[in-house]
């Protein structure tokens, strides 16, 4: 367990240091541990290390490990297909991922049958990478209004992203500062399913400077198991 416990420590201290560089900073920054092809055991030492937030990139996984970890949040982090959403609508706390309609729609409908509200993200592609998901800034605006407009049972709470990999994180600096751009054009926009609290974005290999441009969810995997 040493080394989960460990690396969990410092990156805690990492991520208070980083606050401090982040100007304007109202909120603390979560730390959701990413948990893909982990084991329940190594999740359960991360949980008895501090963690309170899973993060799961497959429905597979999620619904395997759910019963099978001591009592977590859960967020549903990687691309979700509509037709799985039903398998973990009643398991997580949040969807990072939405980046359709089609798949806001799906989300909304499976809600609506369990009487919940789900918490989302909009997925933004900022770097307009052709091999991630998500959305430009201008079809993300346009995504937020039509989920307002047309989906009850969804609450927007924020934005997620995944900047492309650099050696240098500093050259995905650019990107999280236009992600945190919109984030804050959005909060000029008042409805009651607009409840903007999320900004996430950073990841192990750069998670310090998406902090910096005002990331407060940083979905950290490697840095806290090792590499896989």
């Amino acid at each position: 367990m040493s080394h989960i416990a460990d690396n969990i420590r410092e990156i805690k201290e990492i991520i208070k240091s980083a606050e401090q560089r982040s100007e304007g900073r109202s909120s603390d920054v979560l730390l959701v541990a990413v948990t893909k092809t982990r084991s329940a055991e190594e999740i359960n030492r991360a949980i008895e290390a501090g963690i309170t937030d899973i993060g799961e990139n497959r429905v597979q996984e999620i619904t395997e490990k759910h019963d099978k970890v001591a009592p977590v949040r859960w967020h549903m982090i990687g691309h979700l297909q509509t037709n799985k959403v039903k398998y973990i609508i009643d398991k997580v706390c949040m969807i990072h991922s939405v980046d359709s309609l089609k798949l806001a729609a799906e989300i909304d409908r499976r809600a609506g049958e369990h009487g919940i509200t789900m918490d989302i993200l909009v997925q933004v592609n900022a770097a307009g990478e052709e091999s991630k998901f998500g959305l430009g800034t201008q079809e993300a605006r346009q995504l937020a209004a039509d989920i307002l407009d047309q989906c009850p049972n969804l609450r927007i709470r924020g934005l997620m992203s995944i900047v492309p990999f650099e050696d240098d994180p500093e050259m995905v600096r650019i990107y999280f500062r236009m992600v945190r751009e919109l984030f804050e054009t959005l909060k000029e926009t008042s409805h009651p399913r607009l409840d903007l609290k999320w900004l996430s974005m950073g990841m192990s290999n750069d998670y310090k400077v998406a902090i910096e441009e005002g990331s407060n969810l940083v979905r950290i995997g490697t840095a806290i198991f090792g590499e896989r």
